[in-house]
Formats: C-alpha cells, sequence, structure tokens
C-alpha cells in the first residue's frame, strides 16, 4: 500500500500523481502528454479529454500506475470560454436562442474525429453570453463530457441565422479540475529542476497525489484488511467498508444504477475503482464490484 497522500514524497508522487496543467496553443493534447511524461521520467502518462491543437486551458495529466484510472474524467463535466465567430451581425435575440440550446442536445461528431459518426444525445448545462460585439459572441459553456464544441458554434449559427464558427477556445474546467491553479510547462520544468537540486518542495505544488483525480467520485473507505483482498482481485464485502461519502445527489448521476465510485485505506490512500452493486450497510454481500486496482 502507498500510505497516506498527505505524507508522501514527490518522488513517490511521480509515480502515481496527476499534473493540472495548463496546455499551450499549438501541439496536440497527446503530445504535450508525452512531454510531461519524459519531463518527469516515467513510462506511462494519460491526459483527461481530447483538446484541439489551438485549443488551451485546462488539461489534468495522470502519471505512472495513476493512468490507470483515466476513465475518471469520463464521469465529470466540462466548462470552455469560447468565441462564437458570426458571419453576420448578431440578432437581437441571442441570449433567447442560446436558452433554446440549454439541456439535451443532438449532436453528431465531426467528420475528423476520433470516433464513430453517430447520433448521440449530450447535456449544455449552462451557456451564457459573456459579452457580444458585432460578429463576436463570447461564451462560457458548461457542458457534459463529450460535448463538440465546435460542432455547438456550427449549430448556433444556424439558429442565430448568422452562420458562424468556433474561434478561440479555452477549457475552464474538467471534473473536478478548473483553472484556478494550473501548471504550466515552463513551472513543471522548473520545479522538476529544484528537485534535482535537492530541494523538493516546488515540486510537491505543482505534481499532486493521484487521490485529487477522484474527489468528485462517491468515497468508499474499507478496512485495511479488505484492501489486501482488493489487492488479490476481490470485491469490497460489505463486512469491509467502514464509511461511504458523496452519494447524495449532486455528485451521483441519477441515471447510473451502477455509479462509479472510489475505494480507500483509512488514511486515504485510493484502493480501487469500482461499482456499487449491493447496500453499504448490509451484513454481507458484494458492494463494490472492482473496474481499476490501484495498488
Amino acid at each position: 500500500m502507498r500510505g497516506s497522500p498527505d505524507e508522501r514524497t514527490p518522488a513517490a508522487n511521480r509515480s502515481f500523481g496527476v499534473v493540472n496543467l495548463d496546455k499551450p496553443p499549438g501541439p496536440s493534447a497527446h503530445q504535450v502528454t508525452g512531454w510531461v511524461r519524459d519531463l518527469v521520467g516515467v513510462e506511462r502518462a494519460a491526459h483527461a479529454g481530447t483538446l484541439d491543437p489551438k485549443v488551451t486551458g485546462c488539461l489534468p495529466i495522470l502519471l505512472g500506475d495513476a493512468t490507470r484510472m483515466a476513465q475518471v474524467f469520463l464521469e465529470g463535466d466540462k466548462e470552455y470560454v469560447a468565441v462564437l465567430e458570426l458571419h453576420k451581425p448578431a440578432p437581437a435575440n441571442v441570449e433567447n436562442v442560446l436558452a433554446e440550446f440549454e439541456g439535451p442536445i443532438y449532436q453528431k461528431p465531426p467528420k475528423k474525429s476520433a470516433v464513430a459518426r453517430r447520433l448521440r444525445v449530450r447535456t449544455i448545462h449552462d451557456l451564457t453570453p459573456l459579452e457580444t460585439e458585432e460578429r463576436r459572441i463570447l461564451l462560457r459553456i458548461r457542458c457534459e463530457s463529450g460535448t463538440y464544441v465546435r460542432k455547438l458554434c456550427h449549430d448556433l449559427g444556424l439558429a442565430l441565422g448568422t452562420g458562424g464558427h468556433m474561434g478561440d477556445l479555452r477549457r475552464t474546467s474538467t471534473t473536478p479540475f478548473d483553472d484556478t491553479k494550473l501548471v504550466s510547462l515552463h513551472d513543471l520544468a522548473d520545479a522538476l529542476a529544484f528537485a534535482d537540486d535537492g530541494d523538493p518542495e516546488p515540486l510537491s505544488d505543482v505534481v499532486r497525489p493521484a487521490e485529487r483525480a477522484l474527489t468528485h467520485l462517491p468515497r468508499v473507505t474499507i478496512a485495511d484488511s479488505a484492501a489486501r483482498e482488493v489487492a488479490e482481485g476481490a470485491p469490497v464485502y460489505a463486512p469491509g467498508v467502514l464509511d461511504v461519502e458523496n452519494t447524495d445527489p449532486e455528485t451521483v448521476d441519477p441515471k447510473d444504477d451502477e455509479p462509479l465510485v472510489a475505494c480507500y485505506t483509512p488514511d486515504g490512500a485510493a484502493v480501487c475503482l469500482g461499482r456499487f452493486v449491493g447496500d453499504p450497510d448490509a451484513d454481507s454481500g458484494t458492494v463494490v464490484d472492482l473496474e481499476r486496482v490501484l495498488v
């Protein structure tokens, strides 16, 4: 077991950590992730959702064994600030048209996407115009993971009767990370240089324990004995459950009959990801089926 995240050394976080990176414009998300992997000196790294080369902003990157938990980024919402470039002056009914796009919408991925081009439903939680110029609208968009903002901007232009396309785009949040404490590639390189010179403190500020990526999930605390069984591939049984947190409707998708949960030892170390399949208050039976063992 890895022990408490609060007591791990910066070196330990390199092999089971996360960097909340501020992606620069130009390289792809995949390329930036490779740079971070090589800088930190680990074999594997994984990023949270693809960003096009020109797109900037919040790109959490999982390091080392933490790549096993990459699926957690499929569970949360995304937030963007985008420039909608109109082909004609904006009409007077902009806010009314935007309001029509809040809620479930149909989208077909663009031709250059990496997924099958099938019609699907994505939810727009909030679509707010922050500023409007003659042919530009600055939008804040909070949406379900997997929403194509470029396609959304195209459809908004059609609905406004002007035509339109996406201009600049910046991701400001991907649950549970936001842009209030982003790390640049320069910050990471400097922190690693300080660590090599004997000062690990800056590195602890930019490479965080991987558990930071799990804070939005329901939390199940299990006994140390149960954690040892999980490490051997056993599910989480009811007698091993000590506590359950964050299972209110605000944190669990009501459409998900078996929500993804994270299991921890009593000292806060992540043990596994799994799905609720039973009652944690029961005296027996399986409570969590395993999806990813993290120890």
